[in-house]
C-alpha cells in the first residue's frame, strides 16, 4: 500500500463510458503527484494506492468519486447587457468570469433573447470515468 505524501509517476488514458478518450499521459512525461494531497481527483489517488512499479490496471470511477455530480446551482443566466457589445456569443463557447475566488472558466449552455446561460461546472462534472494505469516509478 502506497502510504499519503509519497510522490508517484504514472502513465494513464482517461476514457468516458462511449469510449472516448479525454486525456492520456501518452507521448509524454508520466504524471508526477503526490499521494493524499488532493493533486488529483479523489478516485484516481485511491486506485494508485495498491500498486506496484510496473503494475497496470483499469478502474471505473462513478462520477462522485471523479469530478462530482452536475451542481444545477453551478448554472445559471446572465443579462445579455453584461457582456461586451457586438460579442457573438455561441452556445459551447469557454468564458472566463470573474469568482469570488478569481476567475472561474464557464461554458455557455443556451442564448435566449435577453440572457445567457452559463455552467460553471467541471466539463466532467456528472461522468463516470474509466482509467488504464500503470505506475511507473515510486519517488
Amino acid at each position: 500500500m502506497i502510504e499519503d505524501g509519497k510522490k508517484v509517476r504514472i502513465h494513464y488514458t482517461g476514457t468516458l463510458n462511449d469510449g472516448t478518450q479525454f486525456d492520456s499521459s501518452a507521448g509524454r512525461d508520466p504524471l508526477e503527484f503526490e499521494t493524499g494531497a488532493g493533486m488529483v481527483i479523489p478516485g484516481f489517488d485511491a486506485a494508485v494506492r495498491d500498486m506496484e512499479v510496473g503494475g497496470k490496471k483499469t478502474v471505473t470511477l462513478p462520477a462522485k468519486e471523479a469530478y462530482g455530480e452536475v451542481r444545477e446551482e453551478m448554472i445559471g443566466d446572465i443579462p445579455k447587457d453584461r457582456f461586451p457589445e457586438g460579442m457573438d456569443v455561441q452556445v459551447g463557447m469557454p468564458l472566463q468570469m470573474q469568482g469570488p475566488q478569481g476567475p472561474m472558466p464557464v461554458v455557455v449552455k443556451e442564448v435566449k433573447e435577453d440572457a445567457v446561460t452559463i455552467d460553471a461546472n467541471h466539463p466532467l462534472a456528472g461522468k463516470d470515468l474509466t482509467f488504464e494505469l500503470e505506475l511507473v516509478e515510486i519517488v
